[in-house]
């Protein structure tokens, strides 16, 4: 495992707020110290469930004063990169499953001013990404299958997120790992290990009993 000290970054995930609320929500977020907002873009094709769009993500670019990680599950991302980028997306995720030439589509992102990620499923092994890591900007691996919030996380993604770190390591890149999926108390500081950077988190947050900022504080409190 990793044992290098590494600023760790707190991304609530938009799917699970409540959005009659949903600047309130953004507000309270930041608030307690969050560091990007992390919203799911999904078709009901890639994956079987349909959530937000370039509309969503516009209203949250008024509102927030950090950074819009905006993940893209969905099928032929190319055609949308740019609504997206339009609308206020710092970061654009697309997935490798879904992408018939990585590298055209990062190369897009970028030229829209966007810093690009490439997700990988928990069945895509690490090989699928090594050769573009110095292309990007962001890796997310799923520790969950993409599609619905809530599930549990899925700890045999770990070893390809040490494979990750210690590509990005050896060759000094300039690439942060992101996790998504099943972040919570007692799975953070195992992921945080293993080598991640930036942590997708959306029931324990969002749903926290206690609030926003004690859901914030407590996955905070483990990498301490």
């Amino acid at each position: 495992m990793n044992q290098i000290k590494r600023k760790a970054l707190i991304a609530p995930s938009l799917l699970a707020a409540d959005f009659s609320e949903l600047g309130a929500q953004l507000e309270q977020a930041e608030a307690a110290g969050a560091d990007w907002h992390h919203v799911d873009v999904m078709d009901g094709h890639f994956v079987p469930n349909i959530s937000l769009g370039p509309a969503i993500v516009g209203a949250c670019q008024r509102v927030a004063t950090i950074p819009l990680d905006v993940h893209l599950m969905i099928e032929n991302p190319d055609k949308y990169l740019e609504a997206f980028a339009k609308a206020g997306a710092d970061h654009i995720l697309i997935h490798e499953e879904a992408s018939p030439d990585l590298e055209k589509s990062i190369a897009h992102i970028k030229k829209l001013g966007c810093k690009a990620g490439v997700v990988i499923k928990p069945g895509t092994t690490v090989k699928s990404i090594e050769s573009i890591l110095a292309k990007i900007d962001i890796v997310l691996v799923m520790s969950v299958e993409p599609g619905f919030g809530g599930q549990h996380f899925m700890p045999e993604v770990l070893p390809k997120v040490e494979q990750i770190r210690e590509w990005i390591d050896a060759q000094q890149l300039d690439c942060q790992i992101e996790i998504d999926g099943g972040i919570e108390q007692d799975t953070i500081a195992n992921a945080y290990a293993a080598g991640v950077d930036v942590f997708v988190a959306g029931t324990s947050i969002y749903g926290h009993p206690n609030g926003i900022y004690e859901g914030i504080n407590l996955l905070k409190s483990q990498l301490a």
